[in-house]
């Protein structure tokens, strides 16, 4: 039974923790800048901070993807790589196309469908660095983006084992949750965001996406003016539809944990309850009672539920 810890009481404080309370500790460095290069024709890089513990080191090399206008600076990104270099596991923060430090060396953006450039971060690992393995870690955003990446012939090679945290399986559904009037403050925010990483100077825009970003009023409207078209889909329903997690839930290559709690004020729990009642072999889920959106603070423990839960996974599992 998942208590909450005190005084952040309900899925709207849970989810606003990782914004106020900052990581107590000064044990996690910036880490090694790592560059990967992307396959396509654009020339873009994919920039990863690479954590090591100080004593011995066991299990897989742990790769973390972060949500949307995240980055490896990403309250939950630094915490949980500080749970699991603590436990001699080497991390690595990456940064997806356009976002934190990749900003810098690419000119694209990711999104809900850039399961290439997940490849190419994993061909390109340094092999010492994948002798045990590769284990996977999405939150939001970077979780459908990663089950999107199990949905691909080869990711069985690439991976050992997966875990997402409050991941939008259900794209469509995510977004009119996130644009209900209770959300309006949420929606707000990450739309400020969301244009401030399209709009930074490295972006190479037409006239017209760049107004489609600035006058878009709705996270819906900005995928369909604008992230829909750029990435080659008719628009956003289209989008939304050929970036559902759900696609893949029931053939996942590999074990996967599914994280996800019930009161998360911005993603539906329906997907979750379907996949938990239905039969899907290498499928895990772990469905809470509270938590929020990338919180599951807990009552007695310094780190997240989730972070605990992805460690019992990987003992079981690897």
């Amino acid at each position: 039974m998942f208590r909450d810890k005190p005084p952040w009481w309900g899925g709207d404080l849970q989810t606003i923790r990782n914004s106020v309370v900052p990581l107590r500790t000064n044990a996690l460095n910036d880490g090694e800048r790592l560059e990967f290069i992307t396959r396509d024709s654009t020339g873009d890089r994919l920039v990863g901070a690479l954590s090591m513990p100080k004593g011995p080191r066991h299990g897989p090399l742990i790769v973390l993807i972060h949500g949307l206008t995240g980055d490896q600076e990403s309250p939950y990104m630094r915490r949980s790589t500080h749970f699991h270099v603590a436990r001699g596991r080497r991390v690595l923060r990456l940064n997806l196309r356009g976002a934190g430090p990749s900003r810098a060396v690419a000119n694209g953006f990711y999104f809900g469908g850039c399961v290439d450039d997940i490849r190419d971060v994993l061909t390109g690992l340094p092999p010492h660095l994948t002798t045990n393995g590769v284990f996977a870690v999405g939150f939001s955003l970077g979780g459908n983006i990663l089950v999107n990446v199990l949905g691909q012939a080869w990711a069985k090679d690439l991976l050992i084992g997966a875990a997402t945290v409050s991941a939008p399986l259900e794209p469509a559904a995510a977004a009119d949750q996130l644009m209900a009037r209770r959300n309006r403050l949420y929606h707000r925010h990450l739309m400020s965001n969301m244009r401030a990483e399209f709009l930074h100077s490295r972006a190479k825009l037409s006239p017209d996406e760049h107004n489609a970003i600035s006058a878009a009023s709705s996270v819906r409207a900005l995928d369909d003016a604008f992230t829909a078209p750029r990435n080659g889909y008719t628009d956003v329903g289209d989008y939304y539809a050929k970036t559902a997690g759900t696609r893949f839930m029931f053939d996942l290559p590999i074990p996967t944990l599914l994280i996800h709690a019930r009161n998360d004020p911005w993603i539906p729990v329906d997907p979750y309850e379907t996949l938990q009642a239905a039969v899907a072999p290498n499928a895990k889920v772990l469905l809470t009672q509270s938590g929020g959106h990338v919180g599951f603070h807990e009552r007695g423990f310094k780190y997240p539920r989730h972070d605990r839960a992805i460690d019992a996974f990987l003992q079981q599992y690897t």
